[in-house]
C-alpha cells in the first residue's frame, strides 16, 4: 500500500457533480475543475472517485484532462466503477474496463468497483462472472483494491458479502437523515459491513445536497450549537465519525464547497457526544416533518396480498417531499417494486391498516405514491 494510503485523509472528491459552464451536464468547466484538483492535492487530499455514466459519460475524460495529465500518478488515488447495468455478456467486462482506462488516461485504478449492485444487478453480475473479473484485474495489478457500491437493503448486502468475502471494501449511502430510513437503511447496511469487517466508503453524505441546506428549524438547531460551522460540515463529519469508515465522498461543484469541506476535514475531528445529540435532534426534526408518518415497523407487509413494500415506498415518497429529486428517488422506487406489487396494485382490502400501530390511512397514502411515480 502506497504512502498516501497509509495516512489517508477521509475526504474524497466525488466527480458526479462537477462544476459546469451551463445546464448541459457535458459542459464541464475545466478551468475551475483544474483549480479544484490543484487545491485538493495541495491540502493533502488524494482520493478521487468517478464512474462511467457521470456527466453523461464525460466525467472520466474530465478527470484525465484536469487531473491525470497535470499531476504525477503517484500523487492521487483514483477510483472508477464497472457499469454493470450495461454489461450483457462476460466479454463486456474487459471491453468496458479497457475503455475506462483509456478515458481516464491511466494504466491502473487504485480502487475499482462493481457499480450500484442491488438484488437483480447482483444476480446478473454473478451469472456473468463479474466478481471473477475484478479479482483478475487485481491479480494483474490493474486495480489495487476491488469492491462494489450498493443501493439496496441490508439483507441483500449481507448475502453479497457472505457469498463474496474476497472483496476489499464496500461503498454505501450513509447520512444522518437516512440512518434509520426504511428505504436506504444506512445504519443497517453499515452494521452489516462492520460485521463482515469491510472498510466502508461513504457516498451521498449530504443527501444530494439536501443536508447542506436543510429546513429552517434544522438550520437553526445546527447554527445555534456551532454558528461558524456549515450545515454540510455536520453531515460529512457525521458520516466520517463512524468506526470503519475509511473515506467520505463529497460531490463538490465549486471551489467554495471544496474550501468549506477541506476546512474541517484537513484535521478531522469526529463528532463528540454532545454533537451526536444535536444530530439526533436534527434527524428527529426531519422525521417529524415527513408527509407520511410511517415508522417502518413492517407490520403491514407480511399480510399484504399484493406483496407491496409499503414502508419502503412511504420512505421514498417522504424523501421527495423533503429533499426533491436530487438523490435518485426513481431508482429507489424501481427497486422497491421489483418483484413486488406497485402502489397502484393495492386492492383496498384494508389488511395493512388493521396492522398499523400508527393507524395510518395506508390505502390513501399508496395513491399518493402512485401519483408521484406511476403517472407521467
Amino acid at each position: 500500500m502506497r504512502q498516501q494510503e497509509n495516512a489517508l485523509k477521509k475526504l474524497g472528491f466525488g466527480c458526479m457533480r462537477l462544476p459546469q459552464r451551463s445546464e448541459d451536464a457535458t459542459d464541464i468547466d475545466f478551468e475551475t475543475l483544474k483549480t479544484m484538483f490543484d487545491r485538493f492535492l495541495a491540502e493533502g487530499f488524494t482520493y478521487v472517485d468517478t464512474a462511467y455514466p457521470y456527466h453523461q459519460e464525460h466525467s472520466e475524460a474530465a478527470v484525465r484532462e484536469c487531473l491525470v495529465k497535470r499531476h504525477p500518478r503517484e500523487s492521487f488515488l483514483l477510483a472508477d466503477k464497472m457499469p454493470v447495468y450495461k454489461v450483457e455478456t462476460a466479454e463486456d467486462y474487459p471491453r468496458y474496463f479497457a475503455e475506462q482506462l483509456e478515458r481516464c488516461g491511466v494504466e491502473y485504478f487504485d480502487y475499482y468497483l462493481l457499480h450500484n449492485l442491488w438484488s437483480e444487478a447482483y444476480e446478473k453480475t454473478v451469472r456473468l462472472g463479474g466478481f471473477e473479473f475484478i479479482q483478475k484485474i487485481k491479480a494483474e495489478g490493474r486495480a489495487r483494491h476491488v469492491g462494489f457500491s450498493f443501493h439496496d437493503t441490508a439483507p441483500v448486502l449481507d448475502r453479497i458479502l457472505t457469498e463474496h468475502p474476497e472483496v476489499d471494501f464496500v461503498q454505501l449511502q450513509i447520512n444522518y437523515s437516512d440512518w434509520e430510513s426504511a428505504s436506504i437503511q444506512s445504519r443497517a447496511c453499515y452494521e452489516v459491513a462492520r460485521r463482515h469487517n469491510k472498510p466502508i466508503i461513504v457516498m451521498e453524505p449530504v443527501k444530494g445536497g439536501g443536508l447542506a441546506n436543510p429546513s429552517d428549524e434544522v438550520k437553526a438547531l445546527l447554527k445555534g450549537h456551532s454558528p461558524e460551522a456549515s450545515c454540510a460540515s455536520w453531515a460529512i463529519r457525521f458520516a466520517a465519525s463512524h468506526e470503519g469508515v475509511m473515506m467520505v465522498l463529497s460531490g463538490m461543484s465549486d471551489l467554495a464547497q471544496m474550501e468549506d469541506n477541506m476546512s474541517y476535514m484537513k484535521d478531522f475531528r469526529p463528532l463528540d457526544d454532545g454533537e451526536m445529540e444535536v444530530i439526533a435532534k436534527a434527524s428527529d426534526i426531519i422525521a417529524r416533518s415527513t408527509a407520511i408518518g410511517c415508522t417502518g415497523c413492517q407490520y403491514c407487509v407480511d399480510d399484504c396480498p399484493m406483496h407491496i413494500n409499503i414502508p419502503r415506498l412511504f420512505s421514498i415518497y417522504n424523501f421527495v417531499q423533503q429533499f426533491g429529486t436530487n438523490n435518485f428517488p426513481a431508482m429507489h422506487y424501481g427497486r422497491a417494486v421489483a418483484g413486488r406489487g406497485k402502489p397502484s396494485d393495492c386492492i383496498g382490502c384494508g389488511m395493512c391498516e388493521s396492522r398499523c400501530p400508527q393507524h395510518l390511512p395506508i390505502r390513501e397514502n399508496l395513491k399518493l405514491v402512485s401519483a408521484m411515480f406511476e403517472q407521467k
